[in-house]
């Protein structure tokens, strides 16, 4: 305040003037669900405790949704000792299982101007916040989202995941009904959750393109990706792993179809999955076991088809069993 009125008055050199009007970076606080994470909480702690941004002006939500192991002892233990400066406020959501539930409990605490969001087993890296906090300075921009990619894996499906960059923003952010960010790594300007609501506290998947799509529907804020502001995540190294996952998505489309009308996945036919494996058998598969013998492909190039055959049919089940509750279609308000 004490630069503008100088420049006004005309006391301040033009020299000092960019200085004088630097806007100062806002309060921010990261929320962050926590479902039985003893084995994730310490590492992500240190990554938390990792951060750039200015310490005293963020605060550190995690959530405790009912879990059962010893996740709500290492929040409280973290929160007493806080080396490295950082303010962390365990908090507990037991009424409803849900990750977006955990997720208003702790907007409702929140302190930020900015709300940021990642994931218990997810590993922000250092310059995460500052990178994904500097696109609010345009009062336009309501939602950031920033990139997720893989943190190294030595399984042969794990390969697979990082060589179809499962995780990557750029698969929702090129939605063709409306542009999206993953909660796993998303900023949202509070100013938009008084205008649209919170998070559907029951829906168990698809909140985040739930909540961006509220957002950009109903009022003027825009959305914006930052590729520098990354978050590290785990893929999948088990075949029961990455089944769940698919059948998760195929839920998720039958829920947003259900709330905003979104078409569904067009299924394969048996023809379709008929001519995809005998394309493998035939063509594929001869082509690339000679590769693999010379050591031009390993066994992820060998196994392609048949994985992406096995997530299709995941995620065409999850969208063929799921049906959206009355309760997942309520929204919490602050």
């Amino acid at each position: 305040m004490l630069g503008i009125i100088g420049i006004e008055l005309g006391l301040i050199p033009l020299d000092f003037i960019p200085f004088a009007i630097v806007k100062p970076m806002p309060d921010v606080s990261v929320i962050i669900p926590v479902y039985n994470g003893e084995a994730d909480l310490p590492e992500l702690i240190d990554c938390l405790r990792s951060q750039t941004y200015p310490a005293d002006q963020v605060e550190y939500l995690l959530i405790d949704n009912n879990s059962g192991d010893r996740s709500f002892d290492i929040l409280n233990a973290a929160s007493t000792s806080q080396p490295g400066n950082i303010l962390i406020h365990p908090l507990q959501e037991n009424k409803i299982q849900s990750s977006y539930a955990a997720r208003n409990r702790g907007i409702r605490a929140a302190r930020g101007e900015i709300l940021a969001f990642t994931d218990m087993d997810c590993r922000p890296q250092p310059q995460w916040l500052a990178e994904l906090i500097q696109p609010f300075n345009d009062k336009n921009i309501g939602i950031v989202a920033g990139e997720i990619l893989a943190l190294p894996g030595n399984s042969w499906l794990e390969r697979y995941a990082d060589r179809q960059e499962t995780l990557s923003q750029k698969h929702t952010l090129a939605n063709s009904f409306c542009a999206y960010g993953q909660t796993a790594n998303l900023a949202i300007r509070r100013a938009a959750f008084e205008q649209v609501g919170l998070f559907r506290p029951h829906l168990t998947t698809g909140g985040d393109a739930d909540i961006c799509w509220r957002i950009q529907q109903k009022t003027n804020y825009k959305l914006d990706f930052v590729e520098t502001a990354i978050v590290k995540h785990r893929h999948r190294s088990t075949l029961d792993e990455l089944r769940s996952q698919w059948y998760r998505y195929g839920k998720s489309n039958r829920y947003l179809h259900q709330l905003h009308g979104i078409p569904l996945m067009k299924r394969m036919t048996s023809k379709d999955y008929f001519y995809r494996w005998g394309r493998w058998v035939l063509k594929e598969l001869p082509r690339n076991g000679i590769k693999t013998i010379i050591g031009k492909a390993d066994i992820v190039d060998l196994l392609n088809t048949p994985i992406n055959l096995y997530t299709i049919s995941a995620r065409e089940k999850g969208q063929k069993e799921s049906r959206i509750s009355d309760s997942a279609r309520e929204i919490e308000w602050l």
